[in-house]
């Protein structure tokens, strides 16, 4: 399985989502998302991802004077199946990865550019990802 989002923020954060039809896995144009509901559960926490990381992109460039016009994240999820697995008749373990490549518009120094690589995985739901959460859940009572 695996689910492909592009996210696009301008310097005035206004963000563009797109990606392929989850639909269609087979297609491979990425089409604008009008509602977030089209997307399945992963490709929401691709959107998630990328929108969070644009944000805190643009935020810190804005304070420290770095010309970033805008951003665009292409996110991409699937399972990877371990090297030594490959030619098992049962696959027990998978690794889940996300790839998530960023292109910065701007003039941007070199160093500035290596500072936003930095700077985007302050983004909190990077750091959930990357640390885990715990998660309880628990019923409401009835009343």
């Amino acid at each position: 399985m695996s689910e492909k989002v592009i996210v696009r923020q301008n310097n005035r954060f206004e963000t563009e989502f797109l990606a392929i039809d989850p639909h269609h896995p087979d297609a491979d144009e990425f089409q604008s998302i009008a509602h977030l509901h089209a997307l399945t559960p992963y490709g929401m926490l691709l959107a998630s991802l990328g929108a969070c990381s644009a944000i805190v992109l643009h935020t810190y460039a804005q304070n420290h004077a770095v010309d970033l016009q805008s951003v665009e994240l292409r996110l991409a999820y699937d399972r990877v199946f371990q090297e030594d697995c490959e030619t098992c008749t049962e696959i027990d373990q998978y690794e889940e990865q996300i790839d998530k490549e960023i292109e910065l518009v701007g003039d941007i120094s070199p160093a500035d550019r290596q500072k936003l690589l930095r700077i985007a995985h302050q983004c909190p739901i990077h750091k959930m990802l990357m640390n885990g959460i715990k998660i309880e859940s628990r019923l409401v009572p009835t009343s």
